[in-house]
């Protein structure tokens, strides 16, 4: 608390080493809900940017990281939302050029592959990351929450606004259908 109180008084060191323990949950976070790592890190960011500007509103009730990772899934899911409508209109506007036979290019990504993520990839980790993915959401954010940021299932409840067996069965589901998923990556499985 001496760290936020420093933080809210306008201390950016104080902030960040009030911060910095918790970067790898925040943007691994992210990366479950999103399942794209560009957006995935711009999302981390402004959750750390919003964590900073709305630091006042901490209260102490719950731990820093727990506040933090609130926003960070708050960040998510409003970049969800607003990926669904650019797709929708994106849609309206495509249906709109096929009836006019007029032809609108797609803006893309960048599509070259990066040497350093080619070097990092291996059959579990490509396995894990399909399996974590091919979860339902609800699942996919109690799972990383308990299993990839440490919380316990009271402050995953509490982040997430559910009853303590609700995480429970979540959870559950989660690690039974992760295990099935990469099961078959080992031998003998």
């Amino acid at each position: 608390m001496e760290l936020v109180h420093q933080a809210c008084g306008g201390d950016r060191e104080a902030y960040w080493r009030l911060v910095q323990p918790h970067l790898r949950a925040v943007l691994s976070i992210a990366r479950t809900i999103l399942t794209n790592s560009a957006d995935a890190e711009e999302v981390a960011q402004e959750a750390v940017l919003r964590a900073r500007s709305n630091i006042q509103g901490f209260r102490g009730q719950v731990k820093f990281s727990t506040w933090l990772i609130q926003i960070t899934i708050n960040e998510a899911r409003n970049r969800l939302r607003q990926d669904r409508r650019q797709e929708l209109s994106q849609e309206l506007d495509e249906r709109q050029t096929d009836n006019c036979n007029a032809y609108v290019p797609k803006d893309f990504t960048e599509w070259r592959e990066i040497p350093s993520a080619a070097l990092e990839r291996k059959g579990v980790r490509d396995a894990l990351q399909q399996a974590l993915a091919a979860l339902p959401q609800d699942r996919r954010e109690v799972f990383t929450l308990r299993d990839v940021a440490n919380l316990s299932i009271d402050e995953i409840a509490q982040v997430l606004g559910l009853t303590v067996r609700n995480v429970k069965t979540r959870l559950l589901a989660a690690r039974l259908q992760m295990r099935d998923a990469v099961a078959p990556c080992f031998s003998g499985s």
